[in-house]
């Protein structure tokens, strides 16, 4: 049956378009007005989406799709969110404060910035907002820097090409979390309640120019000592984002040599060409450097996602290139700051691998577990190193309190040479890693789906009927979506499976229409009769079977 456009959609559509400043999305929806009108099912569908209600403003900020409507990005959602944020911080006693803007390289990136900066300067704030498309963690470091109450960043760091996203920072350099969240969203409904044309503005905010991206990349270079080895051959990708320009001067500014880029990739590109999803994380994102590496006989790779936030690494490992999970990452670098003795509290997520806590242990290191994303691990008090395992790294907390995938580039740079003036590799130190404290072997069952409904459902079942065993061993369940006695985590929709030798952490998504079970089994070397190959060869073969198991407890497809 043929479903037709009703009146009080047409007449929110038609407000919209009578408020919408920017000429583009306006005539877009004028697009799917007039094919929804002529019977076309998807541009009805499109828009009964678009305006099916406002964008929720949470602890990443805004995420979605650019296009028309509340539900969407677009300059309208971006300018009551920014007028929103900017009431929220003057109640908080922030008048007059600096705010600081940055922006990526994707659609309207720059046009939502400069939106921002008008609104925060129309406020009373004293805005400056970047001269060019800049990584976030350089947005994240100069918060501190300047001495800022508060930052924004337009990025949908790495999701698909139609979409872009608004993430806000607050004067400790931390992204918010609750309650904060609904109280500036609260905020943001108050300001779509009265209409765009109540919105102070003023052109009277300042760009700033190259002192921010010179203090940054100083920074960076005191993170490689003088007599640190520097011999080393690398490729690097910036996903075409905005990473190239401050990592190459970055690594100058080190001594570090220049790595061989990825052409296809180097330079900023919002439509993302190469990739079917710009992150590193997913299968074949990084075959390009991969293949450059072997062809220029390279000693790793090293990548970042499109806002340079994130960072993975590829090398040998077993005889053959891949890149390392991003627990793998997380223990290198873990393990090279209690090498140096870097002291404080190690901390990693609870869908990261338990090996970070116990290598802190037994260096006599305290460590702890918190939720998911840097909003969490980014405060934890006298944070010594920090990651999560989606490529998330804080290698510099005392400067960026948050994942930033420049910094963990050097300091990778940096092990790697020193590793290999020794004759050794990454893959080496991580065996070395295995021997002492166990192998730890990580996975994911990773299901996109196009109705939401279906992770729910799934969630439902795993809670209803949940496995008494893994891989033929008891495990204790915990629904961390209810406070458990004694537990430091505030509730998440999220359920852990823990046994003796395995562990789960099922949860939706935060950013991305997916339902995520992350997985871990672990062999303890020094009680296991295995050679170190043969204990890897068993714990993925189990981790295989963990995999099944656990997606016929979600009752999906494995």
């Amino acid at each position: 049956m043929t479903e037709t456009l009703d009146q009080q959609l047409r007449h929110q559509a038609r407000e919209w378009q009578t408020a919408d400043p920017d000429p583009a999305t306006a005539a877009a929806l004028v697009g799917l007005l007039d094919k929804a009108d002529a019977g076309d099912q998807d541009a009805l569908a499109e828009l009964r989406d678009a305006f099916a209600g406002p964008l929720t403003f949470g602890t990443a900020g805004l995420r979605a799709a650019l296009g028309p409507g509340p539900n969407r990005m677009n300059r309208v959602v971006v300018s009551q969110a920014a007028a929103g944020f900017a009431r929220w911080l003057r109640d908080q006693g922030h008048s007059g404060g600096r705010v600081l803007i940055g922006y990526d390289a994707r659609y309207n990136s720059d046009v939502f910035a400069r939106d921002t900066a008008e609104i925060m300067a129309g406020h009373g704030f004293e805005a400056m907002v970047t001269d060019q498309r800049t990584p976030t963690p350089v947005v994240g470091f100069g918060i501190k820097h300047f001495g800022a109450a508060a930052a924004v960043v337009v990025t949908a760091s790495h999701n698909p090409p139609a979409d872009n996203g608004y993430k806000v920072y607050l004067g400790d350099g931390s992204q918010i979390v609750p309650p904060a969240d609904s109280k500036i969203a609260d905020a943001i409904a108050q300001v779509a309640a009265t209409g765009l044309e109540q919105i102070p503005r003023s052109s009277s905010y300042t760009t700033m120019d190259d002192e921010l991206v010179e203090a940054y990349v100083a920074r960076c270079a005191q993170l490689v000592p003088d007599h640190a080895p520097r011999d080393l051959r690398w490729v690097y990708t910036a996903m075409h984002g905005v990473g190239t320009r401050v990592v190459t001067r970055a690594v100058a500014a080190a001594g570090l040599p220049t790595g061989l880029g990825v052409a296809q990739q180097i330079d900023p590109d919002p439509s993302f060409p190469t990739v079917a999803f710009p992150n590193p994380e997913e299968p074949g994102a990084i075959d390009l450097a991969i293949n450059l590496a072997e062809a220029q006989a390279a000693d790793l790779v090293v990548a970042n996602d499109p806002d340079a936030d994130r960072c993975a690494v590829a090398c040998v490992v077993d005889g053959r290139w891949r890149m390392l999970t991003g627990d793998e990452l997380g223990a290198l670098l873990g393990d090279d700051a209690l090498r140096r003795g870097v002291e404080g509290t190690y901390a990693c997520s609870v869908v990261s691998s338990t090996l970070l806590p116990t290598m802190a242990r037994a260096a006599g290191r305290p460590a702890t577990t918190t939720l998911t994303g840097f909003k969490w691990i980014g405060r934890v008090p006298d944070l010594a190193f920090g990651y999560e395992e989606a490529i998330g790294y804080c290698c510099d907390s005392a400067f960026v309190p948050d994942k930033d995938g420049i910094t963990a580039l050097l300091t990778v740079l940096r092990i790697a040479a020193e590793l290999k003036s020794q004759g050794l590799t990454l893959a080496d130190r991580l065996d070395e890693i295995a021997r002492a404290h166990g192998v730890h072997a990580t996975g994911q069952l990773s299901v996109r789906v196009a109705d939401l409904s279906l992770i729910a459902d799934a969630m439902a079942r795993l809670r209803a009927r949940p496995p008494a065993t893994l891989l033929d061993e008891p495990v204790t369940v915990t629904d961390l979506a209810w406070p458990t006695p004694g537990s430091h985590l505030p509730p998440t929709d999220a359920v852990e499976l823990s046994g003796a030798s395995v562990h789960v952490v099922a949860r939706p998504s935060g950013t991305e229409p997916k339902l995520k079970c992350y997985l871990e089994v672990r062999i303890d070397q020094q009680s296991s009769a295995d050679d170190l190959s043969a204990a890897k060869t068993r714990a993925a073969e189990s981790l295989t079977r963990l995999r099944r198991e656990m997606a016929s407890a979600l009752g999906v497809d494995a």
